[in-house]
């Protein structure tokens, strides 16, 4: 460990005006509550004001319901986190179309169709009566009063997918495309948010692919954060093919480090210049990318990804501060052997979601999933026969100046959910539909709900209305209603 964050500048991220966006909802001009980025700030902290925890459990009442008739794929209809300004909330489904409601009584106010699947998560980002997103291969953005498409640019080609929520900051657009087709490089992308053209591009590929016919990967799936200075803090993902194959086996296909994959990455928000990175995972081939959201915390930041390891960096110098282990751990580094192995986490499984910072504690929502993995690549080919529903989940609380374990919440179900913070409660989601509000100062429970579908998405507070979106199959309900629903957050 390379150091520590002192308490006094701990204490400096808590106010709202320490950070870029730490506090930042997009609704200075108006004084309505918002929550206008994917992760609530351009801090990424997915936390805002909200109540003290209740003494005792209190049901979650239903202000009101909105259906999502769309058609759901692989990960159902709905994976991303609304977000709400100016008493609208915007939400994306994962065929791209874009849904403006209420916030006061959740009715329509319209509805831009894409059609575009993608598999997401997915989402959008508010900005100055812009409403910004992405489909498969292209960024766009529309009005916010009335939904009309005001410029769209081509960023990709399809097999080559753009899946990733937007963030908007100093007049651009940050946006990524993941790299998936074969031979596809991710690429970090910068829009003029009045235009949309592209002002700066980044190759998450160090030079070329040694096979460019079967390696590929390396984008980001999440947005990133930025500060005060402009510098663009991104998390990326893995190389593909996972595992390998018999003639290419670990990963041959892409031999060496394969940075930038798997990494945190730091970069000039106005230029894309490379400022500074740190690769988590060299020569990934458990598919565990690094791809969350990372979290501004005072002169820190903190990332996290499929591997389980929470990690902070200093800001300033990039020197390693602390690492933290959490979820369940098997057969987690190294070559994979020829004969399957239990791999924990999986391929769906470490620290899936979003998580969140409040009060000097970062919230990681941990999904306990284990896969049959091989050196040939076995783990992927049973990726879509796996039984998520077997899974189990976490939320663990860590404090923020050490990466020390406070209290760990363990569900039955995954926590595909994120975590997200309003006042002295945060938030979470599992995979069975079921909505918890913990205490931050020790975890126990002090809220809850059951929706009518599985949760696959992300709740947001704002105006003491937490949103949370069900759009998912899962095997406790045969007929799923899938919807995003508005819960008045007791003591507001």
């Amino acid at each position: 460990m390379a150091g520590r964050v002192g308490a006094a500048t701990l204490v400096a991220s808590l106010c709202p005006v320490a950070l870029a966006g730490c506090g930042d909802t997009g609704e200075a001009t108006t004084g309505r509550p918002g929550w206008s980025q994917p992760n609530a700030n351009h801090a990424s902290t997915r936390a805002v004001p909200g109540p003290a925890a209740p003494g005792i459990v209190a049901p979650l009442r239903v202000r009101w319901r909105f259906r999502l008739r769309g058609e759901p794929g692989f990960s159902g209809i709905d994976a991303a986190t609304p977000v709400v300004s100016n008493g609208r909330v915007y939400l994306q489904d994962l065929n791209s179309d874009v849904y403006a409601l209420s916030l006061a009584d959740g009715h329509m106010l319209w509805h831009h169709r894409y059609g575009r699947p993608d598999g997401g998560p997915n989402g959008v980002a508010v900005a100055d009566g812009v409403v910004y997103g992405n489909t498969d291969t292209s960024a766009f953005a529309l009005s916010a009063r009335t939904g009309v498409e005001r410029w769209r640019t081509r960023l990709s080609r399809r097999g080559n997918p753009v899946t990733i929520a937007p963030l908007v900051a100093n007049g651009l657009v940050y946006t990524s495309s993941t790299g998936q087709a074969p031979g596809g490089r991710g690429t970090l992308y910068a829009l003029d948010a009045r235009t949309g053209a592209v002002r700066w591009r980044f190759d998450t590929i160090v030079g070329p692919w040694r096979f460019p016919r079967e390696a590929s990967g390396g984008g980001a799936w999440h947005p990133p954060s930025v500060d005060v200075d402009g510098h663009v803090y991104w998390g990326t993902a893995n190389p593909y093919p996972w595992g390998g194959s018999r003639t290419r086996p670990n990963g041959g296909m892409y031999p060496g480090p394969v940075r930038h994959t798997d990494s945190l990455l730091v970069l000039d928000g106005r230029t894309g210049e490379l400022l500074w990175s740190d690769q988590v995972t060299p020569h990934d081939v458990r598919d565990y990318d690094f791809q969350l959201p990372p979290l501004l915390i005072a002169d820190m930041v903190v990332g996290a990804g499929k591997a389980g390891r929470v990690i902070a960096w200093d800001r300033s110098t990039g020197a390693l501060l602390w690492e933290t282990v959490v979820g369940v751990r098997r057969n987690a580094r190294g070559p994979l052997p020829t004969r399957p192995v239990t791999v924990c986490p999986g391929l769906l499984g470490g620290v899936e979601t979003p998580m969140a910072s409040a009060a000097g504690r970062v919230f990681v929502p941990v999904v306990d999933l284990c896969f049959r993995e091989s050196a040939y690549g076995s783990g992927g080919l049973r990726f879509y026969r796996t039984d998520y529903s077997k899974g189990t989940g976490e939320l663990v609380a860590l404090d923020a100046s050490s990466g020390r374990r406070l209290w760990t919440r363990r569900f039955r179900s995954p926590t595909f959910g994120c975590a997200t913070v309003a006042g002295e409660v945060v938030y979470t989601s599992t995979y069975d539909g079921r909505i918890f509000g913990l205490a931050t100062s020790d975890g126990s429970i002090v809220a809850r709900a059951r929706m009518r579908a599985g949760i696959n998405a992300c709740p947001a507070v704002a105006g003491g209305t937490l949103l949370v979106g069900a759009g998912a199959d899962h095997p406790a309900f045969p007929a799923p209603v899938f919807e995003l629903v508005a819960y008045a957050i007791p003591g507001t």
